[in-house]
């Protein structure tokens, strides 16, 4: 039989005669899984190629530095920016146990180096700092699309200490170099009449 509808206050409750209240859309699509990464081991070089066979070109390697020791430190590019680099590579070279360049030879490397990469009108820079056989290798990156502008190696080729210099454009942005020797400076003697 049937039984008699609920009651309140307000009457019989009758079941609705709408659909249920949905909600709202998401305002921003759900964003896709991530690609996972490659577990494949990169090859950096490819094998020589065999007689009477084409050398394939490859793109050119990035900066890498192994088997010695390092630090690098990523800096915004502005005017101040050498005296803060100056004290950071000062205080690696004399934590590594070095006591050539002096100060003022490292310092006037540092300068140009730092002063030719903020030149390029970028927001950062990186100095990359490593040791190897009784040499210092200073490298700075200026994060730009600037051509190699040979002009600041005479200045770097000047400083006392300085093995190499060098500058080239990569990926990276172009990248001004200088080796500089740890070794003590040589007395000059003259010789007796």
């Amino acid at each position: 039989m049937n039984e008699p509808l609920p009651m309140d206050d307000k009457g019989p409750k009758l079941p609705p005669t709408y659909p249920p209240r949905t909600p709202p859309p998401q305002k921003k699509p759900v964003e896709p899984p991530r690609p996972k990464p490659s577990t494949k081991p990169v090859a950096t070089s490819l094998p020589l190629p065999g007689p009477g066979k084409a050398r394939v070109q490859t793109r050119r390697p990035r900066m890498t530095v192994r088997a010695r020791r390092a630090a690098n430190w990523a800096l915004t590019a502005y005017p101040w920016t050498a005296t803060q680099t100056l004290g950071k590579v000062t205080g690696t070279v004399r934590a590594w146990g070095y006591v050539h360049p002096d100060d003022e030879n490292l310092a006037a490397a540092v300068r140009l180096l730092v002063g030719a990469a903020t030149a390029d009108h970028g927001r950062r820079i990186s100095v990359h700092l490593a040791d190897q056989d009784g040499m210092l290798l200073i490298a700075v990156l200026s994060h730009t699309g600037s051509e190699p502008d040979e002009t600041i190696l005479t200045d770097l080729a000047a400083v006392p200490g300085t093995a190499s210099c060098g500058t080239d454009a990569s990926e990276d942005g172009r990248r001004v170099w200088a080796v500089l020797s740890t070794e003590r400076p040589r007395s000059r003697t003259t010789p007796a009449t």
